[in-house]
């Protein structure tokens, strides 16, 4: 395996990560554009993307917050984001179809998880479906609860890390 590099996204990435995005997440599941753009814009520091040979192949981002809400829509746009907040909510987690089955989803969290613990940020929360349950689980976070969520028609459920 090529060994990736790490580092925050900027605005030049945005179609980058959109386009991975849109190949992912199926039909509605997918953020926009413009919600990838206020993430970067927003909230860099919590936007990581992995990088193989200057090409960008997946990222993760997220928000923080005070009170953890994971059905909210609205901090899908952040919306009540505060970077100060101890608890950082994980909207995507994706790497390009083309790249997938290879390990780097688990270097890419590793990272992830390991920049958040250097920010002091003491959970990670992110939402999944049921076939993503046992690989997050393997990652270290626990099962809370299914999600009141309906986002892009799916069931979901709520799973968290602490740091």
């Amino acid at each position: 395996m090529t060994t990736p590099v790490f580092r925050q996204a900027t605005p030049a990435d945005v179609d980058r990560c959109f386009e991975i995005e849109i190949t992912a997440y199926e039909g509605d599941e997918a953020a926009t554009r413009e919600k990838i753009a206020t993430r970067i814009n927003r909230y860099p520091e919590g936007f990581l993307c992995m990088e193989l040979e200057g090409k960008v192949i997946g990222f993760i981002n997220a928000g923080c917050a005070w009170d953890v809400v994971m059905s909210d829509e609205e901090f899908k746009e952040l919306v009540g984001h505060d970077p100060a907040a101890p608890n950082a909510v994980i909207m995507s987690v994706v790497v390009d179809p083309a790249h997938q089955g290879k390990g780097y989803s688990s270097l890419l969290m590793r990272e992830f998880v390991s920049q958040m613990r250097a920010m002091n940020k003491k959970t990670l929360h992110l939402m999944c479906k049921d076939r993503h349950v046992d690989l997050y689980a393997h990652f270290g976070y626990q099962y809370i609860r299914p999600s009141a969520s309906d986002h892009g028609g799916m069931a979901w459920h709520e799973m968290m890390m602490t740091l």
